[in-house]
């Protein structure tokens, strides 16, 4: 018990680090909050035109949730604990305490984690947003899919209880996509640009 309380407690402090808001303001790009879309995550970082910083708050938002999963799963010797505290760094990600619960989406947290703890799955769910950023570049629109195409993986390669824990992260990603899901019904939502503007 008091392993399962020092993980979540420990991957909500770790996933509420904004990479993307601490690279930004580092490299002298001002608050990310106040551009494009207002998230923290890669996404919006790749609004900036800066491609390097985009890529870093990718890695390092995917890389706190897979490195605490993986820390605390050979603590424990329990895989569902480590997949708990990677859930438990997504949610402080989403709702981080240093910016008064206001977060970013998840999205490169919950695949990091996908591919650390189950890797086949991992890999099939980031193909899949892949498959459809290329096709109709769309971040949210291909962040939807596949995640919500993840538990279904997930029966086929892991287990049920892998497969529930992804289906409430695809849940979690859809509430926090909600204006994104409003905006692509209307044809207003806006599409991956990887040209730095003028």
């Amino acid at each position: 018990m008091i392993t399962t309380v020092l993980a979540l407690l420990t991957g909500y402090l770790i996933g509420s680090i904004p990479f993307g808001l601490v690279l930004t303001k580092a490299a002298g790009l001002g608050d990310i909050r106040k551009i494009g879309s207002g998230n923290i995550g890669a996404t919006n970082v790749l609004r900036t035109g800066r491609k390097d910083l985009a890529l870093l708050t990718l890695i390092l938002d995917a890389g706190k949730a897979a490195i605490i999963a993986l820390l605390f799963k050979y603590i424990s010797q329990n895989e569902i604990i480590g997949v708990l505290s990677g859930v438990a760094a997504i949610i402080g990600h989403n709702y981080p305490i240093w910016l008064k619960f206001k977060g970013g989406k998840g999205v490169a947290a919950t695949l990091g984690l996908m591919i650390a703890m189950t890797p086949v799955v991992g890999i099939l769910t980031a193909l899949t947003w892949l498959f459809m950023a290329f096709t109709f570049k769309y971040s949210s629109l291909s962040a939807l899919t596949a995640l919500a195409l993840s538990p279904v993986y997930a029966i086929f390669f892991e287990s049920p209880i892998i497969s529930l824990i992804y289906l409430g992260l695809a849940v979690l990603s859809f509430y926090r996509h909600k204006e994104n899901i409003k905006r692509i019904l209307k044809g207003e939502e806006s599409k991956i640009k990887l040209k730095r503007k003028a």
